[in-house]
């Protein structure tokens, strides 16, 4: 079966549990094309979602992307997460990652992402804004709850979501979760990191033999065994480090086990 596999175009330092204070050197660009070449080696395509000011400083390397046959999405423009945004600064910031993404690839771009899953049950009408802004999908909610995101009630697999009790027509493409008494995440990032290979393997087996696609996610600062330290503490800098220097050889054999499309390749866009 095919699962569905993203990749958040970043630096190591845009992260939500990070204050950027602006002296963090980049290496979006060694990271990138670390990523491509490891794609590339195991013929996957991707979605990629990419910020809009990574997409600004970088015009070429999301050439590049868009070169290699993946397809571009939208991050939104800063890693500002969508609860602390108003309804027109969300639309503001969306927009404007969304022109600058069209204009480098030149192709309309279909997919958004919210930073760090920040749609929640309060600002569902995010998805009525995307809808209206002619997106097609939205990969912006986690199914289950911690302290940064996530719904607990929502499905765990592609759907299109209920908001006021209308069905839209965009898509929700979620990342996998399973209950271990309760909803926790397996398939990307800090979860991929944590768990021994052999239960991913596990529950990805599992789901597809129910017909249910898994959606992975990745950073591309991930694959990076020795990046460059940030000035977090505590839960924070556990979060952001934790088996880092694993998760690329980890990642290579998830490329190899599964067979992986683009969201766009996936509802046939």
């Amino acid at each position: 079966m095919k699962n569905i596999l993203t990749i958040d175009v970043e630096e190591y330092y845009d992260v939500s549990l990070c204050d950027n204070d602006g002296k963090y050197v980049s290496t979006i660009e060694s990271n990138v094309n670390d990523m491509l070449t490891l794609l590339k080696k195991y013929n996957v395509s991707a979605t990629f979602f990419v910020l809009g000011i990574v997409a600004e400083k970088h015009p070429n390397l999301i050439k590049l992307i868009d070169d290699f046959g993946h397809n571009i999405a939208s991050h939104g423009y800063k890693h500002s997460l969508m609860y602390n945004l108003s309804e027109k600064e969300f639309r503001d910031d969306v927009t404007k990652s969304k022109i600058i993404l069209e204009r480098i690839i030149n192709k309309k771009v279909l997919g958004y992402r919210a930073p760090s899953w920040s749609i929640l049950q309060e600002n569902l009408y995010a998805l009525n804004i995307l809808q209206d802004m002619d997106f097609v999908y939205s990969s912006s909610m986690f199914p289950m709850k911690n302290f940064l995101y996530g719904i607990s009630n929502i499905p765990n697999y592609p759907n299109h979501p209920v908001v006021n009790k209308e069905t839209l027509k965009i898509y929700e493409i979620p990342p996998g979760t399973v209950k271990l008494g309760k909803r926790i995440g397996f398939s990307g990032g800090f979860y991929f990191r944590m768990f021994p290979y052999f239960f991913v393997k596990m529950i990805i087996k599992y789901y597809n033999k129910k017909g249910i696609p898994i959606t992975c996610y990745l950073h591309t600062w991930e694959i990076d065994t020795n990046p460059p330290k940030l000035n977090i503490k505590g839960i924070n800098k556990f979060i952001h480090y934790y088996n880092l220097k694993r998760c690329r050889k980890k990642f290579e054999r998830l490329l190899n086990d599964f067979e992986f499309i683009s969201v766009e390749k996936y509802i046939d866009i």
